[in-house]
């Protein structure tokens, strides 16, 4: 048995998998927030709990919202600030008195639909997440690529590619610099947009219901963003050539990015043809937590 822990800011969900990758049991709790002792003590019992449901011990894999660096052995850019700054490998592996397994959580989003999800089979599976912020995890052949920075698949942090006279030099990130990819195609990152071309405030689903009933602005908004994305998604395109990108996150529901995004960034992308694959995750939510429970595979 597969046991995976998805640690997010506001929940803490789990789950056991067969080894076939059936779901044997799956619970959730609130996290704590702002308590790092009591978060590990939470996860601990999450664990005992899931194996006394299920009558068996299981391997035990940990996304997080942030890496551990390589350089220090602490976490970093966790958006669960307690988190920053403490060995969390180390502390869990103390509380759970076991080995475990642990990477950030757009990597679990990653192995999950390569693993059997919408990108089984598939050599090269570049998983993004765009909701609140914009990551992404590699997988290739299976296994996933950290690097030797653990910033492996980070391509919102990386400037708007092919940025026009008007998007520069772009909104301020919380990254310290301007114009990342996130503060484009982040939902918030829509937001901001509609609101500067449309003077109100819609949420991302709003505006793209809108667009699809004619309304200008909204529509107007939506092009924006979907050549902003075109142009992002070339440039990992241009760099790693995946077979496919499976788009996570809340924008991962807008159905329209679908079609249009693979349309628009064939002008960006350095081939006279482009095969990679735009499509929508298998798991959806869930792809994190099993990514997790998968991350025993990665021997």
């Amino acid at each position: 048995m597969r046991i995976g822990i998805d640690l997010g800011g506001t929940k803490i969900e789990g789950i056991a998998l067969s080894d076939e990758g059936e779901e044997l049991f799956r619970d959730r709790i609130e996290t704590p927030q702002g308590q790092y002792d009591e978060i590990l003590q939470r996860i601990n019992e999450l664990i005992e709990h899931i194996e006394d449901q299920v009558g068996e011990h299981g391997t035990i894999g940990i996304g997080t919202p942030g890496a551990i660096s390589p350089a220090t052995g602490l976490m970093k850019n966790s958006n669960s600030v307690c988190m920053n700054g403490k060995p969390v490998y180390e502390d869990l592996s103390r509380v759970l008195k076991r080995e475990i397994k642990i990477t950030n959580d757009a990597n679990c989003f990653a192995l999950s639909e390569a693993t059997d999800g919408a990108g089984e089979g598939d050599s090269v599976v570049f998983g993004v997440i765009v909701g609140t912020g914009t990551g992404a995890g590699i997988v290739i052949d299976g296994k996933i690529l950290t690097g030797p920075n653990a910033i492996a698949g980070e391509w919102g942090h990386n400037p708007l590619p092919w940025s026009q006279d008007m998007e520069l030099p772009g909104p301020e990130c919380y990254c310290g610099k301007t114009g990342c990819i996130e503060t484009w195609l982040s939902g918030p990152g829509l937001m901001r947009d509609h609101e500067l071309h449309a003077n109100i405030i819609l949420d991302p689903e709003t505006i793209a219901s809108k667009a699809q009933f004619g309304d200008e602005d909204a529509e107007e908004s939506m092009q924006r963003y979907e050549d902003r994305m075109a142009r992002s998604l070339a440039h990992v395109i241009n760099i790693i050539d995946p077979d496919v990108i499976i788009l996570g996150g809340g924008m991962g529901n807008i159905n329209r990015l679908y079609k249009n995004v693979p349309k628009l960034w064939q002008r960006y992308v350095f081939s006279d043809a482009v095969k990679t694959r735009l499509v929508a995750p298998e798991y959806g939510d869930s792809s994190g937590v099993r990514g997790a429970a998968w991350l025993w595979s990665q021997v």
